[in-house]
């Protein structure tokens, strides 16, 4: 339940405090007094979509909070069992919002809002006109069983449609895959043609150098054979340096490190002439070998020339490339597989429509039967009202067909969509007739009436008030109402005025009400014919809601400037 709403510079509103109570709350006033403004603070506190152009002229922002017993699923918003719901608009268009002191976001308050409230108003009222408002509708009033064979019906729904989705892009995108099919399959075919090797271009450059020089490397070789030959002069220098060392520590053992570096060198020599001498002997002059050498590089080179830098990363490119001809060719594969799909989740579909579209027949008729007693019951006698199944030509997301509602304001009167023949009066009555056949099917707390009344007067409006004070019995109301027809029936009265272009809100005990009500009837608060039948119709709403009376109302309603 809603138990107290803060609003602050939204609209005509500077600061207003309200505490709603249980029962039936409503407000009333001048028009332009402020009362839609007060159920427009309470959207925001909900979630509602918000605009710069609701913030009061001068204010930086506007403000609203509302608090309220915490649901079951408040979970970590509620605290001391209640949950508090902030919003702010800035003037600039920039907002926050706020749970239980945490910040939040905007869907956050719509998402715990829905448990909390529901509102009725003048938009309201036109998206019962919305075929799948109605088809929801029905759904609704068909019962829990219908509504998981629905939910069942939707899941394969969307696969379905997910399939066809993907069924239709891969077929789109055919032609182009075609294309990319054949460069691929021709670079694949060009590396693996060539079969380069990790590393093998720089090991062919090293080759190419040795053949492509062979003659003048043979030459120093030769030269540098003969000088570390034993006849050499490298070689008798070595050994004529090692005699006088050895020679040498042979007289002052402290040069000995000196005889063996001595020892070192001539061996090094010595093995550096068998090496040179082998390199030298393995020199040999291959044109043919040197030929396929260049054409090799130059195919290798052609291949990074497209494809990267070096072998690696050619042999990286194939990789990918290989792998990416696989994927493609497999999507032949995947377009088969979702033919396949797609033909077993059509069947599956039609026949999960096949039984939500039973359950739609079968609560047709005792919908319309609901919504023709609440309307006979809100002063609409003749009226009658029929939930008609409209085949569509193919499955959609709800199904096989949408719900219509068709009226007929009177005998005689031809049935025709509700669009078509109700009027203002009747649709709003309508609503609530709607709304009073759901009661028993949710447990939404705090329910919300704007423009219920329009079009409406006298007898009606009278029924009305009496629909919304039964519906007040096990749940709060509020009702911003210009008929006293209908405020006669308040458990809490309260009444919004505006002074010097700002509104505020008071609630009224008992002589301010017949005072309010007789304004209401006549436009004069102090006519003695208005104020007698303003107690008239107090009493009747005492009297016909079974003697409950009204609970007592204080000032706990205030409005400050």
């Amino acid at each position: 339940m809603l138990r107290e709403l803060h609003i602050t510079d939204v609209g005509v509103i500077h600061d207003l405090d309200i505490e709603l109570h249980p029962g039936l709350n409503v407000l009333t006033g001048e028009t332009g007094a402020g009362k839609t403004m007060v159920t427009v603070g309470l959207s925001l506190a909900l979630g509602v979509r918000a605009s710069a152009s609701l913030v009061r002229d001068g204010a930086a922002s506007a403000k609203v909070q509302a608090r309220f017993d915490a649901p079951a699923d408040a979970n970590e918003w509620a605290e001391d069992g209640e949950v508090i719901l902030a919003r702010t608009v800035g003037a600039d268009g920039r907002g926050s919002s706020r749970i239980g002191g945490q910040i939040a976001t905007a869907t956050a308050l719509g998402e715990i809002g829905a448990s909390l409230v529901e509102i009725h108003g003048q938009h309201q009222t036109q998206r019962l006109l919305s075929a799948s408002a109605q088809t929801a509708f029905l759904d609704r009033f068909a019962g829990d069983a219908h509504l998981v064979g629905l939910a069942a019906f939707r899941e394969v729904f969307d696969e379905l449609r997910a399939a066809e989705v993907e069924l239709a892009s891969l077929t789109a995108a055919a032609r182009d895959r075609e294309r990319e099919l054949d460069l691929l399959a021709y670079q694949v075919h060009e590396i693996e043609d060539v079969s380069p090797a990790e590393g093998e271009t720089p090991a062919l450059a090293a080759e190419e150098a040795r053949l492509g020089h062979v003659e003048r490397l043979l030459e120093l070789a030769s030269t540098a054979g003969i000088a570390l030959s034993d006849e050499g002069a490298a070689q008798d220098a070595a050994a004529a340096a090692l005699a006088a060392v050895r020679e040498a520590a042979g007289l002052d053992p402290g040069i000995g490190d000196l005889a063996a570096r001595a020892e070192s060198v001539h061996a090094d020599l010595t093995e550096l002439a068998r090496d040179v001498r082998a390199y030298r002997e393995g020199l040999q002059a291959d044109p043919a070998r040197l030929t396929d050498i260049r054409d090799r590089i130059a195919a290798l080179k052609g291949l990074q020339r497209k494809y990267g830098d070096t072998d690696a990363d050619v042999l990286t490119f194939l990789e990918a490339a290989t792998a990416r001809v696989a994927s493609l060719a497999g999507t032949d594969e995947r377009r088969r597989e979702l033919q396949e799909a797609a033909t077993v989740l059509t069947a599956s579909a039609v026949s999960r429509a096949a039984v939500v579209t039973s359950g739609r027949a079968r609560a047709a008729r005792p919908l319309g039967d609901a919504l023709q007693a609440e309307l006979h019951q809100l002063g609409m006698p003749g009226a009658a009202v029929e939930a008609m199944l409209v085949a569509h030509e193919a499955l959609g997301v709800a199904g096989a067909e949408r719900v219509e509602l068709r009226f007929s304001g009177g005998p005689g009167q031809a049935a025709l969509p509700l669009a078509k023949t109700a009027s203002g009066g009747e649709l709003s009555r309508t609503m609530l007739a709607c709304r009073s056949v759901l009661a028993d099917l949710d447990s939404v707390p705090t329910l919300v009436f704007d423009e219920v009344d329009a079009g409406i007067g006298g007898e009606a409006g009278l029924a009305v008030g009496r629909r919304l004070a039964r519906l007040a019995i096990d749940r709060q109301v509020l009702v911003v109402t210009h008929l006293p027809q209908i405020a006669c029936f308040a458990d809490r009265h309260l009444r919004v005025r505006k002074d010097a272009g700002i509104a505020t809100v008071e609630a009224l005990d008992d002589a301010e009400r017949v005072e309010e009500l007789s304004r209401m009837l006549a436009g004069l608060a102090d006519s003695e014919t208005a104020r007698s039948h303003a107690q008239e119709l107090l009493a009747q709403a005492s009297s016909q809601r079974g003697g409950r009376g009204f609970r007592a109302v204080g000032s706990a309603v205030t409005g400050r400037d």
